[in-house]
């Protein structure tokens, strides 16, 4: 069981680490949720599937990667520990210069408000699908998981570790979004600045600690 375990929670702290941070896609998140609840809770499940899909096509790569460069192997991890200290580095230094969370927009006069979220809105399908294409174009995501599974390749090298990995990472992601979701529906109001900036620090935070351990021990 603690052979499963393990990738399990490093998907987890993986997802965590690319859902966390609040970036566009989260404030449109929120902001969906503040207006049509049933749309957002699509729409953070299309999140997470993106996250997921990234995350498969790494880890189907990644241990192809790792095993036909294994006499670098130590350089490679470095390598690719320094790609996410870069992307961690820049995540909170953009925490610093982000403004705030923009106010949702008027209702819609058409749609019949019954409490806040829960308003006639779009479609499920049609936030979901929206919601897809939007977090694809985003290829930090991309970059994030290829770099964190190809420094894990051996580890990620069986077909069980590697879906335990997948099950953490989507998990994490998806109850991250949908905890946005709530947030968004029970709040109806703007996130603070200093909130949203925080969740830059402790994402992207627990993306530096990843790569410091991918990194180790040095070559």
């Amino acid at each position: 069981m603690s052979e499963l375990t393990t990738p399990a929670l490093a998907g987890a702290v993986a997802g965590l680490g690319v859902a966390m941070p609040m970036g566009a896609m989260s404030v449109l998140l929120l902001q969906e949720a503040m207006r049509h609840r049933r749309a957002a809770v699509a729409a953070a499940a299309g999140i997470a599937a993106v996250d997921l899909g990234y995350a498969a096509l790494a880890t189907a790569l990644g241990p192809w990667v790792a095993s036909h460069i294994s006499p670098v192997e130590a350089w490679v991890r470095l390598a690719s520990a320094a790609i996410l200290l870069t992307i961690a580095a820049r995540g909170i230094a953009a925490s610093r210069r982000r403004p705030g969370l923009a106010p949702p927009p008027p209702p819609d006069p058409s749609a019949r408000a019954t409490g806040p979220g829960t308003g006639t809105g779009p479609r499920p399908a049609k936030a979901f699908a929206r919601y897809v294409g939007l977090t694809a174009l985003n290829p930090t995501t991309a970059l994030y998981f290829a770099a964190l599974t190809t420094a894990q390749g051996a580890a990620l090298r069986t077909g069980p570790a590697g879906a335990a990995f997948l099950l953490g990472v989507g998990a994490a992601s998806l109850l991250w979004q949908q905890a946005l979701v709530a947030l968004g529906a029970l709040a109806g109001s703007r996130i603070s600045d200093g909130a949203r900036a925080w969740t830059f620090r402790l994402g992207y935070g627990l993306v530096a600690a990843y790569a410091i351990k991918i990194a180790l021990p040095l070559p």
